[in-house]
């Protein structure tokens, strides 16, 4: 027979245990942010880089020069919009395959994505600029197009099928997805003087990011990331089936909207910031799940740290590997994704 004290000394001790990986990630985060504002075709020491950081942040004044200009006006910016781009992908990753309880789900999975990036694509062949608009007509286009995508494939999926069944969702939005890819590509067919920033841009890259950008993207993902938090106990429901979780009380068709409108927001913005990068939202939820078990309380803050670490690391390698050459970090998420994928399905048959 277990006593009450037995039981909160468990309890205790997990608690502890949480509090310890937590603070342990974000040591590591905070150590993979210095290093990847340090090092790059120039690198400074880490101790100026430290010096730097404070005195601007506290209001110091700084000794102006080379690496004072190179930190802040082009390192900072980038790798906090790298750093947030990553926490929001793997956010909707790990929400999305909570959703669907499949773990090959993402929001690319709805075509959100491809529907973002032939939005994207649209504005800067046309050349299609909205003045007085933070991010342009690209972002704009990227979030309309995002959200006309999500209608769409919600609206064929309902056509089919009155219950939103999982499947038939996945299988409209690999469809859709091909279509979209193919207008893509008919784009760059007839590019002309624009193909070689559409063709970088479908790569992915965030060289060039500016403060207001990486404070836009921090607004969107604070807003859809809370929201997203608040359903965390409707997703782990989920995992019994949609039929158990209705049985229990959870408004399925009402979560299911929430959350894919949600994904799709984020989704459109990091598009139309970053680009088209792959891989993120589909293999940062299956690392973390390992480390914090599926529930998802702890699931989706843990895969956005873990996340936005991830694509940090990813494009300090696209800036160094080949400097001065520098690869579009959709490549190098690319390819580590695939490898990781790959170890993942085996490791899944194996087990299974």
């Amino acid at each position: 027979m277990v006593n009450n004290k037995q039981k909160n000394n468990f309890y205790a001790q997990g608690g502890r245990a949480r509090f310890l990986r937590f603070a342990a990630l974000g040591l590591l985060t905070l150590t993979a942010f210095l290093v990847c504002v340090a090092v790059g075709s120039v690198s400074i020491p880490l101790s100026a880089t430290a010096e730097i950081l404070y005195k601007a942040l506290t209001g110091q004044t700084l000794v102006s020069g080379t690496e004072a200009t190179i930190i802040l006006t082009v390192r900072l910016p980038r790798v906090l919009s790298v750093f947030l781009v990553g926490a929001s992908l793997s956010l909707c990753g790990a929400a999305m395959q909570g959703l669907l309880r499949n773990p090959l789900a993402d929001g690319a999975t709805l075509g959100v994505s491809s529907g973002a990036s032939l939005g994207a694509m649209l504005a800067i062949f046309f050349g299609i600029t909205l003045p007085g608009l933070p991010l342009a007509g690209t972002a704009v286009l990227s979030i309309v197009f995002a959200f006309f995508s999500l209608l769409l494939v919600l609206s064929l999926a309902f056509a089919l099928d009155r219950s939103l069944e999982t499947s038939t969702i996945i299988l409209i939005g690999v469809i859709f997805t091909m279509f979209s890819g193919a207008l893509m590509s008919l784009l760059i067919t007839f590019a002309g003087t624009h193909l070689r920033s559409l063709t970088f841009w479908m790569l992915g890259s965030l060289a060039g990011s500016s403060y207001q950008e990486a404070f836009f993207l921090l607004a969107v993902l604070l807003t859809c990331g809370a929201l997203l938090f608040m359903h965390s106990s409707e997703l782990d429901a989920f995992a019994i089936g949609e039929d158990n979780a209705a049985n229990i009380g959870v408004s399925v068709r009402r979560v299911k909207l929430t959350v894919m409108v949600l994904v799709s927001v984020l989704i459109g913005i990091c598009v139309a910031i970053g680009g088209s990068i792959g891989f993120v939202g589909l293999i940062i939820p299956h690392i973390t799940r390992a480390l914090t078990g599926p529930a998802h309380k702890k699931l989706l803050p843990f895969s956005m740290l873990i996340g936005g670490v991830f694509l940090m690391l990813c494009d300090l390698l696209a800036r160094t590997l080949l400097s001065p050459v520098e690869l579009p970090l959709g490549v190098v998420t690319s390819l580590i994704g695939a490898v990781f994928f790959v170890v993942i399905l085996m490791k899944r048959r194996m087990t299974a």
